[in-house]
């Protein structure tokens, strides 16, 4: 039992270390390492997260066993560690599959940096999930940024140093406004601990003028980590970024980087702030706005896309406006809604970033629509994987993305007749749009298109990773309702 409650913290400590050790062997060895890595980090979570549904109760690891306010603590329910559990395993399906182009994008004698760096960004992962200390979060999220533009600018491309150089510019902002948020927060309660520094702040609220310093606080903290995941209208980042990135880059920093920094705001709306002075204040339905708007600027760029990343990229901004929107929404079903649309879409997006570059592959190497037609003729895994993932997004039935919608329906209807025609209206306009631009692109990569010849091959290491997205789409969409009563559940521990 002991052991068990020591996982989280070896799941940091172990990346740590294996991102230093990374830097001193081999492309080809780091990577059988970080496999290896993975799988075993994705047992302690899988043992963990079987912990904390037989007991009913999540529990704190106090590091040093100093006690609040100069100890700093982990802290494990259910939800972190269904959160980390989803993270490792999309991280280790991308490794995966995308590594044949890892060896083709980035220079042979940098291919062991790019392993370290995607080491060093789960161990950032893993704390963002299991932390308990608001300060620790800012040192890993400051880790998190620089992995994601080191595994950016690794490939050398003139438009991925470009596209880093924007990510890092305004990461940046929103650290700063992040770490601004936190010293706020220090000067009023005293804490860094999340659950001591919810009980002071539970006690200042009596006083209307300190809540009303506290919802300016917490403004500059979710404007600083909205531009970090790229809620509208911060979104303007993505196309280049997941545009240009190598194959697994795109699918990690779209699927979960983008994911763990909402995750770490709703702990500091649940944990921190606690939930019912959150929906105290405005700031629940600017997020609902913001969201919605999101999901429509999204869809209606990628709908005007000519580049198939450009499209996935900005479809990725709709999908981050859909978790706002829950978020928004609050109460139990937005704020489960908000959470399985991350399960939701972590597995799907990263699934279509990897499939877009096979395509391309066997299409002159453009990701143009126009060159595109007829590829998922000439490599049929990846248009078959393509065509399940948009399936997905357009919200099909059998498929995660219905379930998904279902729930943020269920979760208007109860927040009132305004909020409830708002998204229904934002729903059925997106998934239109969806359909729209998803559905053309099927079309055209399973149209013939004469004289390209050129046929990709059958590899185990692309098509095994996509059949487990794939199992983990259909399973959120067939079996929705274990996902959710594991969040609700979790959101019981949660505060």
């Amino acid at each position: 039992m002991a052991l068990i409650t020591s996982f989280p913290l070896f799941t940091i400590l172990l990346s740590l270390f294996s991102g230093v050790l990374c830097f001193l062997l081999k492309g080809r060895t780091a990577k059988r390492y970080t496999f290896v890595l993975e799988i075993v980090l994705i047992a302690m979570v899988s043992a963990v997260l079987v912990y904390v549904i037989r007991t009913g109760r999540e529990f704190t690891y106090t590091m040093g066993e100093f006690p609040a306010p100069w100890g700093n603590e982990i802290r494990s329910g259910v939800l972190e560690a269904l959160m980390a559990l989803l993270f490792l395993l999309v991280m280790i399906c991308s490794v995966t599959a995308g590594h044949r182009f890892v060896n083709t994008d980035i220079d042979e004698s940098k291919v062991n940096l790019y392993y370290a760096l995607l080491n060093l960004m789960t161990a950032a992962l893993m704390s963002l999930v299991w932390t308990n200390d608001i300060f620790t979060g800012y040192v890993f999220v400051e880790i998190l940024t620089l992995t994601s533009c080191g595994i950016l600018i690794v490939r050398e491309l003139g438009r991925t140093t470009l596209a880093a150089v924007r990510y890092m510019i305004l990461n940046l902002l929103g650290s700063g406004l992040f770490l601004l948020g936190v010293v706020l927060l220090y000067s009023m309660t005293g804490h860094l601990l999340m659950v001591p520094m919810q009980r002071t702040i539970t006690e200042l609220v009596r006083d209307p003028e300190v809540l009303r310093n506290l919802t300016i606080v917490l403004g500059i903290l979710t404007i600083g980590l909205s531009i970090k995941s790229g809620l509208f209208p911060f979104h303007y980042w993505m196309p280049d970024t997941y545009g240009w990135a190598t194959p697994t880059s795109a699918a990690v920093l779209s699927a979960i980087v983008s994911k763990a920094y909402i995750f770490l705001l709703f702990k500091i709306y649940y944990r921190v702030i606690g939930i019912r002075t959150f929906e105290m204040m405005p700031l629940r339905n600017i997020l609902l706005v913001l969201g919605i708007c999101g999901i429509i600027a999204g869809s209606a760029g990628a709908i005007l896309s000519n580049n198939i990343n450009r499209m996935v990229a900005l479809s990725s901004a709709a999908q981050i406006g859909y978790i706002y929107t829950g978020l928004g929404l609050g109460g139990a079903a937005g704020y489960t809604a908000a959470l399985f649309h991350i399960l939701v879409h972590a597995v799907t997006k990263s699934q279509l970033f990897l499939t877009t570059p096979r395509l391309a592959e066997v299409s002159g190497g453009s990701l143009l629509f126009r060159e595109l037609q007829g590829s998922g003729l000439r490599d049929r895994d990846a248009g078959a994987f393509f065509t399940i993932s948009a399936l997905s997004m357009i919200g099909i039935p059998i498929f995660a993305g219905f379930s998904s919608k279902l729930q943020f329906g269920l979760a208007a209807v109860g927040a009132g007749n305004r909020k409830l025609i708002l998204v229904m209206l934002a729903l059925a306009v997106s998934s239109l749009l969806n359909a729209m631009y998803f559905i053309r692109t099927v079309i055209r990569i399973f149209t013939d298109a004469p004289g390209k010849k050129k046929k990709a091959v059958h590899r185990a290491e692309f098509i095994l990773p996509l059949l487990a997205l794939t199992g983990c789409n259909l399973f959120l969409g067939l079996f929705s309702r274990v996902a959710a009563d594991l969040i609700r559940t979790g959101l019981s521990m949660f505060g």
